[in-house]
């Protein structure tokens, strides 16, 4: 049974309850500063660690528990008689159970207008020690560092003491945050000190507490993979799969293109990924209409897709929906009606997801290295006509929307599209005229009618040849980031042809 426990946190929720259990099961509580503050005021009884240590704290709280008593009752090999007889002469009692959470660091560097002294001040000393210890000395010592293991601890104490196969779990976790408190220590303090933003800590610190979930197989059924969610997770991995079977590598790949591509659109939507890549893209006042929108842009590449809402998918929708075979289903609501269509399917993977998560540093792995890339958010659509005809009202609407599907589509990205859904898409071709023809030949495949539609363009036309072939499917007007050296051609080409050109100056290139 344990007897002696250090409890320190800054997170005390369910700190209460769970410190009360101790006590009932015996053990004496040492605790510091504002815990043990807490912890009197619910009526649990505490022993100070300055009464345990013989030693007030000093600076301010700066030093409370970084005591070599502390230390050597939480790091003693009890297998060892000589660590015995060290803490029989230090008058001190074994520590089994250290409790520790730190500063909040993060919350603190990441509120607007914070100082530098603030800042460091919440940068933890004695908190990390205490869980690395802990977590060395795991063979007899239990570390909770994360309130959410409170319940199991409290139970298995009660029933006769942690597994040594638990203390090695907490004591991995306990590493891993340690891990991931320094690495936001790296990602968030220079700014606060007048340095240059650490890009790779940024991208990695996120990723150091991750919680890994086996996947039903990689890009292919011969490779293993994960699913690496990061703690307090948002976006699409913070799914909740409400049926259908284990998801592949892929199947969340395509999820994630497209739950990004439906929440840049310009108004609220449907998007059908396939193979990485828009198959169609439609908006409407309802899920159905959308979804109807988006697939008569490409209905035979939708086939074994995945569809993604933001739109309330309802059982009208779910019914059209099931009538193609698709992979996954991802929406922000789908209503009880929905819910039953799709339980005839039941291979069918039906995922609800929140909103995507703030914008991150992008990693990709090459062999022997890492690459990182802020990610490309946002939009400026400040545009600049460069031709002699501006855009129409009507062709501005499209060229929003076929702007925007291009920053989601494979380079060379071709994307033709009227003001409520995209009507031929061309991507991942060495040649962009190529990429022209392709989106004017899927168009044309599926019936669509080209006169007076948009294009958008992910980078800038290299040769006149791309902005003929559009014209001469019917394209009225384009959106392309500029840049060429043969700009002054392509412009002239757009006027000759009776075109409205608009330079973005940004390129959304997705490789």
């Amino acid at each position: 049974m344990t007897d002696h426990a250090l409890v320190s946190v800054s997170d005390k929720s369910g700190l209460e309850p769970f410190a009360a259990r101790l006590v009932q099961l015996g053990v004496c509580i040492l605790s510091t500063g504002g815990t043990a503050q807490v912890l009197r005021g619910a009526g649990i009884p505490v022993t100070d660690i300055a009464q345990f240590t013989g030693s007030p704290e000093i600076l301010g709280g700066r030093v409370k528990t970084l005591h070599p008593k502390v230390f050597a009752a939480i790091l003693a090999d009890l297998d060892d008689p000589s660590h015995q007889q060290t803490l029989a002469e230090l008058g001190v009692p074994p520590i089994s159970l250290v409790v520790v959470n730190l500063y909040p660091f993060p919350a603190t560097a990441s509120r607007a207008g914070v100082s530098a002294a603030e800042v460091i001040e919440n940068i933890d000393i004695g908190g990390p020690s205490l869980l690395r210890a802990a977590a060395k000395n795991h063979r007899h010592v239990t570390v909770v560092a994360d309130p959410a293991d409170y319940e199991s601890v409290a139970t298995a104490l009660s029933t006769g003491g942690t597994s040594l196969a638990e203390r090695r779990r907490l004591a991995l976790k306990a590493f891993r945050h340690t891990a991931a408190y320094d690495a936001a220590i790296a990602a968030l303090l220079p700014p606060h000190l007048g340095l240059p933003e650490d890009l790779a800590a940024q991208a990695l610190a996120p990723w150091l507490e991750a919680e890994a979930t086996p996947l039903r197989y990689g890009e292919n059924p011969h490779q293993q993979a994960l699913l690496l969610r990061q703690k307090g997770g948002a976006g699409l991995a913070a799914f909740q799969q409400l049926q259908g079977k284990e998801l592949s590598y892929n199947n969340l790949m395509d999820a994630d293109g497209a739950w990004r591509l439906v929440h840049d659109l310009p108004a609220p939507g449907v998007a059908i990924i396939k193979h990485a890549g828009p198959s169609g893209v439609g908006l409407g006042e309802d899920a159905l209409s959308a979804y109807q929108a988006a697939l008569r842009c490409d209905p035979v590449s939708a086939f074994g897709g995945v569809i993604a809402s933001t739109l309330p998918v309802d059982g009208a929708a779910a019914r059209a929906m099931t009538e193609l075979f698709a992979e996954v289903v991802v929406a922000l609501e789908i209503d009880p009606a929905a819910r039953e269509v799709f339980a005839a399917k039941k291979n069918l993977r039906v995922l609800l997801a929140p909103p995507p998560a703030a914008p991150a540093p992008r990693l990709r792995v090459i062999d022997g290295g890492l690459l990182v890339q802020t990610a490309d958010a946002g939009w400026d659509e400040t545009w600049r006509v460069v031709t002699r005809r501006a855009p129409t009202p009507e062709e501005e609407r499209a060229l929003t929307l076929a702007w925007r599907v291009a920053k989601h589509t494979p380079s060379n990205a071709i994307v033709l599209a009227s003001g409520q859904a995209t009507l031929g898409v061309g991507g991942g071709q060495p040649s962009r005229v190529d990429s022209c023809r392709i989106a004017v030949a899927k168009a044309r495949t599926a019936g669509l009618e080209l006169a007076g539609s948009a294009a958008g363009s992910d980078a800038f036309f290299p040769f006149p040849d791309g902005v003929e072939v559009l014209a001469e499917a019917g394209i009225t007007a384009i959106a392309q980031p500029g840049g060429s050296l043969r700009d002054a051609e392509v412009v002239a080409a757009a006027d000759r042809l009776g075109l409205a050109m608009v330079f973005t100056g940004r390129r959304h290139f997705r490789h």
